[in-house]
């Protein structure tokens, strides 16, 4: 039997434009950038909606050739609206097909109706690692935030992730080098 298999695209929905001013979170009356686009979606955004915007994107794009590649696999797996992440699931073959309709998203539809842009983060083959990667992400998210709240003056060192709280001791981490696969082999080939 042949197994079929899958590429897990962790996504961020950032909003570069407010539609309603916050209140200033620093001492210089500035929000800071990571508070400002990493905001909340709205309630109304949800898994349906988000697959309905990838297929839109997808038959856009490449027509009833991707439409038809994608649909039998296409899937959202987890969408979190206070984070403005989700976690998208498309087979191996077809999944830069899903990528590119993503990114070239550059406003939310009707019930909705805002503009955002939305950044992939990370391919997985796994669910586990696109998990642990969104988990990661916050965490530094929330350490970038309140570092900068703090104003303390290590803030530039927590927000490249070289002071301890971030840092990562495999080789390559620090130019943003990660492997998935413990035994050295690349998870993202075409076998």
């Amino acid at each position: 039997m042949v197994r079929l298999k899958h590429r897990y695209l962790l996504v961020n929905i950032l909003y570069p434009e407010s539609e309603t001013p916050t209140k200033p979170a620093t001492k210089d009356g500035q929000v800071p950038d990571i508070v400002s686009f990493r905001r909340p979606s709205s309630d109304k955004l949800n898994a349906q909606l988000l697959a309905r915007i990838i297929r839109d994107g997808v038959t856009d794009l490449f027509g009833d050739y991707g439409s038809g590649m994608i649909a039998s696999s296409l899937v959202v797996k987890y969408l979190s609206p206070a984070t403005s992440t989700a976690i998208v699931r498309v087979s191996r073959a077809h999944y830069r097909l899903v990528w590119a309709a993503l990114s070239f998203v550059t406003h939310l539809p009707r019930p909705i109706d805002q503009a955002c842009v939305i950044q992939i983060v990370r391919v997985s083959g796994t669910i586990r690692k696109a998990e642990e990667e969104a988990i990661r992400r916050a965490k530094a998210a929330i350490l970038r935030a309140t570092a900068r709240e703090k104003g303390s003056e290590f803030a530039l060192d927590k927000m490249l992730g070289s002071a301890g709280a971030l840092a990562n001791t495999r080789p390559g981490a620090q130019m943003g080098i990660e492997s998935d696969s413990e035994d050295g082999e690349d998870e993202m080939d075409e076998d």
